[in-house]
């Protein structure tokens, strides 16, 4: 009985037992759970979001100050080592951007110099933490004393000793750990990119002589610099670092997507000439190198410049890369001046749609301080992501997949393919312009009235039509409709203008121009356009538009 008794006594004592413990484990599970998040919580508190919580007083700097403590102290080793991997690295990408005026570029000395940079700013990123990992930016400061020569060579036989002086830099470095794996130290790679470029400045000089006494060396050597810097560090471009052996090439860089841009026109530019106008044209990137940079036509003697022209990039990272269009007046020998500066977000583009932009010009994109007007440009953009070209119709036509170039076989077998780039696509039909009417336009006559007539045209084609005139009158009425048939649609522009008829002339009072890019998509718009072209433009003209495909073929 007493067996009995101890076994039921035992068996009582192991359930209550089992039942307290699975509670415990349930509470600290809990518990676990709640730490968890808390966690997850301040690692997506940033530096700037604590100082607002914390009172200045409050505020633990420690972080920082341990990273920049430790960083002096191992600044020596870190300089012995960067130095090294910087010649064997950054070597042969000077070699490769060397201008042509240059014959070689090589560093004859290298080291960081004795003052370490600063860490000024430290967050966790969860919401860029792909791919398995975690991101980390580091904000950095560095006003440095390296010692960094560069041995010049010029093609006819000049040889400079060229000095890198007084170089200061501010950005923030981008460090992805990934992927998290059970082994230590946790991460299989890391991936480190310059993420922004705040500011970099350095001076040239040439050991015992002047720089600038070979004109176009120190511009030519400046650019390089910087070329090197934003084709190997800075983001998207991403170094990887491998910490357990594997294979990590999913990290790496790819293209992402391809961006079509059509350059329509600017207007209101700042004119620089002190006889005449600005010769504007422009150039467009996504990264800033010269290779993929594309250049406009120049057009002479106009504020009000026409370019349609097409350009297509490679877009890497479409979350954070920019498209950037820069305008300058041609001065033909001398270097172009600059008028303006605009920028896209390609996040603001929803893929497959074509999108249009008025983006105002400014002198400086870092500087939100710059209230001068310097004029507008008109884009249009249109973003596709590769390995999802099946998933859009081409806008512009349903017959053909949406790609930066198209595919068609040719009759030789299906490995016989042709790639035709999309300019190529001819779309064709019949555009109907109805011109209703304007409103509030500008008395030009001396009895306070104007003679309007409105004029038609389509750019590339050249062909005209005309309305009739209405006498004395600041809102007239035409309702008159023009069909032009055209061969091009994509690539040809409508201009509309009005006119003051006169006896013994003819005064333009403003102009409107669109592509037909919208026509197209939609069909069938009436809108009211303000009219522009010249400082002096005002009102505004109502117009009815149709399109009507009749088939569309490849120029071959």
């Amino acid at each position: 009985m007493g067996f009995f008794s101890g076994m039921f006594f035992g068996i009582l004592f192991g359930v209550g037992f089992i039942v307290a413990f699975a509670r415990y484990e349930a509470s600290r599970s809990r518990r676990r759970s709640d730490l968890a998040k808390a966690v997850a919580a301040f690692a997506r508190i940033t530096v700037d979001d604590s100082r607002k919580i914390l009172p200045p007083k409050f505020y633990p700097p420690w972080v920082l100050d341990w990273l920049n403590c430790a960083l002096e102290k191992l600044w020596p080793f870190v300089d012995q080592a960067a130095s090294e991997l910087i010649r064997t690295s950054v070597e042969p990408i000077l070699e490769q951007h060397t201008p042509a005026i240059l014959a070689s570029l090589t560093f004859s000395k290298l080291t960081l110099g004795t003052v370490a940079p600063q860490f000024t700013g430290i967050s966790i990123l969860e919401e860029e933490c792909w791919n398995d990992g975690v991101t980390m930016e580091l904000e950095m400061k560095w006003d440095g004393n390296p010692n960094i020569v560069l041995d010049i060579n010029t093609h006819i036989g000049v040889s400079l000793p060229v000095q890198v002086k007084d170089l200061a830099f501010t950005g923030v470095f981008r460090l992805m750990f990934s992927p998290l794996v059970d082994e230590f130290p946790g991460f299989g790679a890391i991936c480190y990119s310059l993420f922004q470029k705040k500011d970099l400045d350095f001076t040239l000089k040439v050991i015992g002589g002047d720089i600038s006494s070979i004109p176009g060396v120190s511009d030519a050597i400046e650019e390089t610099i910087r070329d090197a810097i934003e084709d190997t560090i800075t983001w998207p471009v991403r170094n990887i670092v491998p910490i357990i052996p594997g294979d990590y090439s999913h990290l790496e860089l790819k293209a992402e997507g391809t961006l079509e841009v059509k350059l329509v026109q600017a207007k209101g530019l700042t004119n620089k000439e002190l006889i005449g106008k600005s010769d504007p044209f422009a150039t467009l990137f996504v990264r800033p190198l010269r290779d993929r940079t594309k250049k406009s036509k120049t057009i002479n003697n106009d504020l009000n410049p026409v370019w349609n022209e097409h350009f297509e990039f490679i877009v890497e990272d479409s979350s954070s890369q920019k498209l950037t269009v820069r305008v300058f007046d041609d001065d033909g020998i001398q270097d172009a001046e600059f008028l303006g500066t605009a920028q896209v977000q390609l996040k603001e583009l929803e893929p497959g749609k074509v999108k249009e932009f008025w983006l105002k010009l400014v002198k400086d994109l870092g500087v939100q301080r710059d209230n001068k007007y310097r004029g507008e440009v008109h884009l249009e953009l249109l973003y596709i992501p590769i390995g999802q070209e099946n998933n859009f119709s081409n806008p512009f036509n349903p017959d053909y997949s949406l790609t930066a170039y198209e595919r068609t076989l040719k009759g030789k077998g299906s490995d016989a393919v042709e790639v035709v780039p999309k300019k190529n696509v001819i779309v064709r039909g019949v555009l109907s312009v109805t011109v209703i009417s304007a409103e509030d336009l500008p008395a030009v006559d001396f009895m306070g009235k104007a003679d309007p007539f409105v004029v038609v045209m389509l750019k590339k084609s050249e062909k005209k039509q005309k309305t009739r005139v209405v006498n004395e009158c600041l809102n007239p009425v035409w309702n008159q409709t023009f069909d032009f048939v055209v061969e091009d649609a994509l690539h040809d522009l409508l201009i509309v203008e009005v006119w003051d008829h006169d006896t013994f002339g003819k005064d333009k009072i403003g102009r409107v121009i669109l592509t037909l890019t919208k026509a197209i998509l939609k069909g069938e718009m009436q809108e009211t356009f303000t009219l522009g072209g010249s400082a002096s433009a005002s009102g505004r003209i109502n117009l009815h538009i149709r399109w009507n495909p009749q088939h569309k073929i490849r120029d071959q």
